[in-house]
């Protein structure tokens, strides 16, 4: 079974930075899809970024172009955001999801698997 494990939330002001992890476990493919995702109140859950392993893909949501990265720790079987220069619309519950293949990486109804998620507020 897959399972995701979310950490690295937290409350911060504008303008600071947080770096959020994704613990994996139980994906035996060569091939798939991770991503995070933020839903806030009231709204649909959005993707923030997200990337093809072991594959070429990687999509970033134009409003975190430039202060988001995100990246994976084949080691650790972690997937990171690196968070910088935040803003309060940031503000949300960030969730980690998994696709056992290369997934239209803008979608997130095309992800199967999905995290509890870690809270991230960004205030003024």
């Amino acid at each position: 079974e897959v399972q995701l494990a979310e950490s690295g939330g937290g409350s911060v002001q504008a303008g600071g930075s947080l770096t959020l992890s994704c613990a994996a476990s139980g994906i035996t493919r060569s091939r798939y899809s991770m991503g995070w995702f933020r839903q806030a109140p009231g709204e649909e859950r959005q993707t923030v970024a997200s990337m093809h392993i072991g594959g070429n893909g990687l999509y970033y949501a134009n409003a975190v172009k430039g202060r988001f990265t995100i990246s994976y720790d084949s080691v650790k079987n972690t997937l990171f955001l690196n968070m910088s220069s935040l803003r309060p619309e940031d503000t949300g519950m960030y969730v980690c999801a998994a696709e056992l293949r290369l997934a239209v990486l803008s979608r997130p109804r095309d992800f199967d698997h999905w995290g509890q998620g870690t809270q991230v507020t960004v205030s003024s």
